[in-house]
Formats: C-alpha cells, sequence, structure tokens
C-alpha cells in the first residue's frame, strides 16, 4: 500500500466514513447515547470508556449473521491491531498475531492469551488451540491488545476473551444445515433455555469441507454444553463440557511461486506421498464458582481439565528417504484459579482492586517417528514434557479525581519446564529442566476530558517463553540451550468515546522494544526449529469507528499502520538482518464495512479487507504482493406455518481475487505459500418452532 493510499485511508478516517467497533445502535430516533458496554477481560469489570486500553468488543450479529465460522478471522478481521492468516488450512489452524505477537506460530496461536467462558485456552508454555471453539454459540469477544502479562502472564500480545452462548430466560431450539462451494457441509442443533434456578445451553454439529487445494479435506464434530445454577441471591455455580473429534484434517503443505503459477490448486508432493494431516480429539470439563461476600467484595474460584490426543504427519520428506515428519502426544492441561474483588478507600480515594492465584499444569507424552513413502520406518522420540506455573497478580484502579484515573498492576510468575526422554535415540539423553522467575508490570493513566470521551496512556512489560516446540533442539533431542524467553516493553497513547450520539471510535498509538525474539526457520530436512533475534522494534498506529447512522444501517471500518523491524539480528552462517522488516506481516491493513439490519431478521452486509505486501523471510528477498477481498452475505426471516426459518446467502471474495491465504515464514526451498480460494459460496437455513 502506497503511502499515498495510506493518506487516503487516513483522511477517511478523520471524516468518521470508517470504522471497527462494535457497539450497541441506538434504540431510537430519540436516543440520547450509545449503549455502554461492559468487558471483563481486563480482570476488573469496567466499561469499555473507561478501560486505559486498545480494547475492542465484537458484537453477536457481527459473528453470527451469515458467517460460514470456519475460523475467528471471519470476525475479527474488523480489530484494528490484529492480523489473521491460514483460514482454510484445518491441519495447520488459523494463525492469529497481536501487535506482530504470534506470526511466528507455525500452527496455532502464540503470544496471545486465549480465554473462552472465563477457562484458559492458552497452556503453560505459551501455546493456544482453537479448533475446539464452538464458532457457532459464540456471543462476543473482547480483544485487548497489549502487553498484559501482569494480567495473564506469559503472552505479550494482548488477550483474546471470548464467551459462548449460556442459555435463558426463554426456551430455545433449532436446526441448522449450510452447504458451500468446495464440498463445504455442515449440520447443527441447539438448544437452551431456563429452569427455575438452572440455565442452559446445549450445542452439536459436524463438518465435512473438502477444500480448495488438493490433501485439503476436513472433517469434524464438536458438542458443546454450558450450564448454570443460582444456588442463592449471592451465589452461582457454572460448568463447561466439550469434546472435539476431527479424524481428519489434511495439510496440502506450502507451494513454491512456480509450483503456485502451474497449479495454484495443487498440494506439495510430500504431502501427497505421506498423506499429510492431522488427527485430534480433546474434551474438556470446567467449573466456575462467584461468590458476593457483601455490596463491596465478591470471590470466585475456577477448575478446569482439558484432554487433548494428537497425531500429525508434517508434509516433508528427506528426498527419497523417511523424515522425522510423524509427530504424535497425548497432552493434560488442568489448572485452579481463584480471585477476590474489592472496593475499598485509601484516604479520601477510592480503589477498586482485584488479587488472585492461578496455578496450571501441563502434561504432553511426545513421540516422533521416521515415515517415508512406505509407512512409519522407525520411533526417534518417546519423552514426558511437563510446564507448570503458579503465578499471583494484583491490579486496582485509583480514582484520583471525577476525571483522572490510575491503573497499576503487577504479576509474579513462576514457571518450570522439564523433559524426560524415555527412549534416548541413539544414545543422547534429551533430558532437561529449565525454571523461569518472571515479574510483569503495568501502569495505566485516564482523564474523562468530557463524560464521552478518553485520553490514555499506558506502560506495561511482558514476556514469553519458549514452548516445547520452540524449544526443540536442532542438532539432537531435547532443550535448545540457546533459546531464551522473549522480553518486552510496551508505551500506548489513545484516544476513545461517543461522537454526535452515534460514532463509537478508538485511536491509539504505540511503540514495544523486544529483546531475544523468537523467529522460526527451517533446517534443510524441512523441520522447523526457533532462535532469538537479538532486538526487534514495533511502532504501530490503530484506528477504528462504527457509525450507526439510524436503526438499521451502519458504516465501520478500521485502519492499522505496522512499522516492526530488527533493530539487531546476528543470524549467523544465514547473515545479519539489522533494520529487516520482521516477514510475514503487512505494513498497513484497512477493512471497511456497510451493514443494513432490520428488526424483523432481514440483513445485506458487504465489507472489504486490504491487506499490503508482506515479505516471506527474515532476509526480505521475497516479497509478497498486497490484495484487497470483498465479501457479502444477505439474509432474512420469516414464519411458515408454526416455524421460524431464518436463511442467508453469502459470497467469500466477490471478484475472484487471487492471493494467498498463508505464507510459511522462511520455509526451507522457497515453499512460502498457501494459496487461498477465488470465489466460493455458500449458504445456510436455521429452523426454529
Amino acid at each position: 500500500m502506497s503511502h499515498k493510499h495510506t493518506c487516503t485511508v487516513l483522511c477517511l478516517l478523520a471524516g468518521g466514513s470508517l470504522a471497527a467497533q462494535a457497539g450497541t445502535p441506538p434504540t431510537g430516533e430519540g436516543a440520547e447515547t450509545l449503549a455502554p458496554i461492559q468487558v471483563t477481560a481486563p480482570r476488573l469489570t469496567r466499561d469499555w470508556l473507561d478501560t486505559p486500553s486498545a480494547i475492542t468488543t465484537v458484537a453477536p450479529e457481527d459473528i453470527q449473521q451469515g458467517r460460514q465460522h470456519l475460523q475467528l478471522d471471519e470476525s475479527l478481521n474488523r480489530v484494528p491491531g490484529v492480523y489473521f492468516q491460514n483460514r482454510y488450512n484445518f491441519a495447520q489452524d488459523i494463525r492469529m498475531s497481536i501487535r506482530g505477537f504470534g506470526a511466528r506460530a507455525p500452527f496455532g496461536i502464540r503470544g496471545v492469551r486465549l480465554m473462552v467462558d472465563g477457562f484458559p485456552e492458552t497452556t503453560p508454555d505459551g501455546q493456544s488451540q482453537v479448533d475446539a471453539i464452538d464458532l457457532l454459540s459464540v456471543r462476543d469477544i473482547e480483544v485487548l491488545r497489549g502487553p498484559h502479562s501482569a494480567l495473564y502472564g506469559n503472552a505479550a500480545g494482548g488477550v483474546l476473551n471470548i464467551t459462548t452462548e449460556p442459555g435463558g430466560p426463554e426456551t430455545t431450539a433449532s436446526a441448522r444445515g449450510e452447504l458451500g462451494s468446495h464440498g463445504f457441509q455442515r449440520t447443527a442443533v441447539q438448544g437452551g433455555g431456563q429452569e427455575g434456578p438452572w440455565n442452559y445451553h446445549l450445542s452439536a454439529w459436524h463438518l465435512d469441507y473438502e477444500g480448495y487445494r488438493d490433501q485439503s479435506e476436513a472433517r469434524k464434530s464438536l458438542v458443546r454444553a454450558n450450564f448454570g445454577h443460582q444456588l442463592n441471591e449471592r451465589t452461582r455455580v457454572t460448568g463447561v463440557f466439550h469434546y472435539l473429534d476431527a479424524p481428519k484434517t489434511e495439510d496440502p503443505g506450502g507451494l513454491t511461486r512456480d509450483e503456485v503459477r502451474a497449479d495454484r490448486r495443487a498440494a506439495r508432493d510430500d504431502a501427497l506421498t505421506l498423506d499429510a494431516g492431522q488427527d485430534v480429539s480433546q474434551y474438556r470439563v470446567g467449573l466456575a464458582l462467584e461468590h458476593e461476600l457483601n455490596a463491596r467484595d465478591e470471590v470466585s474460584a475456577r477448575a478446569f481439565y482439558t484432554r487433548r490426543e494428537f497425531k500429525q504427519q508434517l508434509p516433508y520428506l528427506f528426498g527419497d528417504a523417511p523424515s522425522d515428519s510423524l509427530v504424535a502426544y497425548d497432552r493434560d492441561f488442568y489448572g485452579l484459579g481463584t480471585q477476590y474483588t474489592g472496593h475499598r478507600d485509601l484516604g479520601a480515594l477510592p480503589v477498586v482492586f482485584t488479587a488472585g492465584v492461578d496455578a496450571e499444569q501441563q502434561r504432553d507424552a511426545r513421540e516422533r517417528y521416521m515415515s517415508g513413502a512406505e509407512g512409519v520406518e522407525d520411533q526417534i522420540q518417546d519423552q514426558v514434557e511437563k510446564a507448570a506455573t503458579v503465578a499471583g497478580y494484583l491490579q486496582g484502579d485509583l480514582l484520583l479525581t471525577d476525571r483522572w484515573t490510575l491503573t497499576l498492576g503487577t504479576r509474579f510468575d513462576r514457571m518450570r519446564f522439564s523433559i524426560d526422554d524415555r527412549l534416548r535415540y541413539e544414545g543422547v539423553d534429551g533430558s532437561g529442566r529449565r525454571t523461569y522467575n518472571e515479574w510483569s508490570h503495568s501502569a495505566g493513566l485516564s482523564y474523562a476530558f468530557h463524560p464521552d470521551h478518553r485520553v490514555y496512556a499506558n506502560v506495561g512489560t511482558a514476556f514469553e517463553t519458549p514452548t516445547f516446540t520452540e524449544f526443540a533442539d536442532p542438532d539432537g533431542s531435547g532443550f535448545n540451550p540457546n533459546v531464551d524467553p522473549q522480553e518486552a516493553l510496551s508505551w500506548e497513547v489513545g484516544i476513545k468515546g461517543v461522537w454526535d450520539h452515534t460514532v463509537q471510535y478508538e485511536a491509539s498509538l504505540y511503540t514495544a522494544r523486544v529483546k531475544d525474539e523468537l523467529v522460526p526457520f527451517e533446517a534443510e530436512s524441512g523441520r522447523e526449529f526457533f532462535r532469538n533475534a537479538g532486538r526487534t522494534r514495533r511502532h504501530g498506529l490503530e484506528l477504528g469507528a462504527t457509525w450507526f447512522a439510524n436503526d438499521q444501517l451502519s458504516v465501520s471500518g478500521a485502519y492499522t499502520h505496522n512499522d516492526f523491524k530488527y533493530r539487531r539480528f546476528d543470524a549467523g552462517d544465514d547473515g545479519r538482518f539489522d533494520g529487516n522488516r520482521l516477514p510475514g506481516l503487512p505494513r498497513n491493513t484497512l477493512f471497511a464495512e456497510v451493514a443494513y439490519r432490520e428488526s424483523e431478521g432481514v440483513f445485506a452486509v458487504a465489507d472489504a479487507y486490504l491487506v499490503d505486501s508482506t515479505y516471506t523471510d527474515d532476509a526480505n528477498d521475497t516479497r509478497v504482493s498486497g490484495y484487497g477481498v470483498v465479501n457479502a452475505r444477505v439474509g432474512t426471516r420469516s414464519r411458515l406455518g408454526g416455524w421460524t426459518v431464518e436463511s442467508f446467502v453469502a459470497v467469500n471474495n466477490l471478484l475472484n481475487k487471487e492471493y494467498f491465504s498463508n505464507i510459511r515464514i522462511n520455509a526451507d526451498g522457497g515453499r512460502y505459500f498457501d494459496p487461498a480460494p477465488e470465489r466460493n459460496v455458500f449458504a445456510g437455513i436455521t429452523v426454529r418452532p
């Protein structure tokens, strides 16, 4: 995106015609203001306007109406500062980055703390998987951007807080069917309600998707149940259960530029030879208790257990020889957490604070095999990996005056990583242990210069430990002794508010300095390893607004400018990359949407998403052109006999652009590219009694 285009974007945003925040529209022509938005991701429940950080809420209609629900990016591309790749590869899953943190992840989410219904999806070593999230039942999403390790620990990019439908007070039931291009099919049933002190919501669905490329088929089923019980007027218990079965999610692998030109729907030869892909099953149970001690104090506690069984055939060989490309693990992830929230007076100054303790344990029984055209040849890894963390945190809001609020937070994490090598392949003992003691701090100041507007500033520290995958030693097994945690220090200033009772806006400017940034590279074998860059710096600008023209029409948009560079990076034999841009991240992104929604259920939405060019490698030798994608969806609700019928049809990539859904950073042999589908259509129908 050129500087000329950037100026055009900024001028449009200044004029209030673009936006990205999901607020609640006015409730009539005489409405005086937008309805307030409560956020919970910052640990203390506050109004969105009073939170001294960049935080965006995404409303139910933006998450659910006419969505295909393949991945989270469908509803979160509207959030400034957030960038997604890899929607169409279920074997590697969505890759999400906030302010550039997380872009290095080969699969899953790194650098971002992921919470669903108050329970962590992020393991103690910093990995998050999103394949077990019931996207059909998501009610709202909060995206907290910036370094918030003082709130949640091992994450430098921010927090993604997802809430699913709890059910009640009205009894509901529905059946849903969807069809689309490239063999997309989904059937689902949902229901919920309230019976006395109990409320509940149930959801179950099955997905079949042949995929756009060869070797990209996916088949998965998911069951989710939420329940709540009001024990008395001060005490409430909630519980969650989900089960995922994904026996087949294929991986087509990356292509070179020449291979893309020859056939963009092709799979990598090795992916076909090995039948690359994943087989995953997972279940989770969780229980939470909330108790109001009095009008000023409350306490909460939670406990959960997750079991994940995983097997993956990676898409690479050693020429004609077998490769170490078949991996599997059985994971047990469980934990406890308690939190106390209170209101006190510090002299004449009111204080709202929260304090808590988190304790979590991860145990992976991991295996690795040599795999070739003739099948499994030899086991080369059998080890037990354990990560445990115990943390305490304290955060408080001090109301200095009726206009000034000071927010302070601190957290201490003690983390222990261990590997017990049970195989000792070729006589090498890969056992080892690492312990980290990490302090994180944050401070924010908010000023209400008008009842509907705030300016704020904050500073915070953050850290990210290597995951077990990133600890892998390219020269052997066990811990890589040359990989350390990355640490970040960030400053941010921003403004947010409601203008003329109909426009919700926000703008933030930030800078972050990162020491020992973890970056991926591929060995000649095709296996991915990690190393520390010396230092990086990030500068960014995030703008967004939503204009509710009336009860039916809204105009939304978001603009993000990124300036992410290596300050110092000596990659040894690969050279020095000082001053180079971080790969896989565009300098500019722009989202714009026009939506028409009637209260009876009729809607029509069109959006455009523009992404600037990116580099594929640390050396900045290969550049990928930017792209723009236009999408549209329309739907209606009607009564047929005693049934309510909701239907929609949607088109992705309306203008039939050729672009890449994923860039594989620093891929060996130039296999950087995962082509995205051209124009594709899907439709759905939901029936309710």
